[in-house]
């Protein structure tokens, strides 16, 4: 857990659009309950049922529908969205078919995504769920860490820039040193990103390799003293103050 769980209320489950065929994957509605919506593995965003968004796409030519197609292209107004992926892709139920759809951003295909059944409800079921499903729409397993991201009001975040000058630190140095100065709960490094997640903080610092100079520090508001006491380590580093936003 990448910060404090925030589950849905009694009252916000209750108003779960739900209608007879509804099939929602193994425990779905249990990690919503418990740890509320959120992003899972920065990749699948689980967000409450919705009936509405994918409704316009029944109007516009974006996939093909064959014979070979688990829904017809007016059948997409019924589906039911119940994640989104950081780069657009939807996941959904259709009532009528029973089945989970996937209806990708880049590609003409929707696809219908067999699942092995599972008995348990809990939230760590779930996970194995998405796992399963990353497993059949890419064909590989996910790489790096294993967290959920919940989403809350009480979070902002603030960038730094560190400039490519000439005998300065690079952002992977960068990077290095502060893993060693504030030892991080969890790290999740690749060849375009570092993040190091802190639960005190309730978010994490984002090293953007791809970038080579952006610095994104994400946290929750009650966590300011270490928020204050992170930046100024970065600028004494060379990073430099670039934009705060609040989301």
């Amino acid at each position: 857990m990448v910060s404090r769980p925030r589950p849905l209320t009694d009252e916000k489950m209750q108003a779960i659009p739900y209608k007879e065929g509804d099939s929602f994957p193994s425990g779905y509605l249990h990690l919503l309950r418990q740890l509320g919506e959120g992003t899972y593995r920065g990749w699948m965003n689980v967000q409450f049922p919705d009936t509405e968004v994918l409704k316009p796409f029944a109007e516009y030519d974006i996939w093909e529908h064959d014979e070979d197609s688990p829904i017809t292209q007016q059948q997409i107004a019924e589906c039911v969205a119940i994640g989104t992926t950081v780069d657009g892709d939807f996941l959904a139920i259709h009532p009528q078919t029973e089945q989970l759809i996937w209806l990708p951003r880049h590609d003409e295909q929707v696809k219908a995504l067999t699942l092995q059944e599972r008995e348990l409800q809990d939230e760590g079921i779930y996970a194995m769920v998405l796992d399963e499903i990353y497993r059949l729409v890419y064909g590989n397993e996910q790489e790096g860490a294993i967290y959920y991201e919940p989403w809350s009001n009480a979070q902002s975040h603030l960038f730094l820039r560190l400039p490519p000058d000439k005998g300065r630190l690079s952002l992977e140095e960068l990077a290095a040193m502060c893993r060693m100065d504030f030892p991080a709960d969890q790290i999740v490094e690749n060849e375009y990103t570092c993040l190091l997640f802190y639960q005190e903080m309730g978010g994490y610092i984002r090293f953007n390799y791809a970038y080579g100079q952006e610095v994104g520090l994400f946290y929750n508001h009650d966590a300011q003293q270490l928020l204050t006491l992170m930046e100024q380590w970065l600028l004494s580093k060379g990073c430099e103050r670039y934009a705060e936003h609040t989301r």
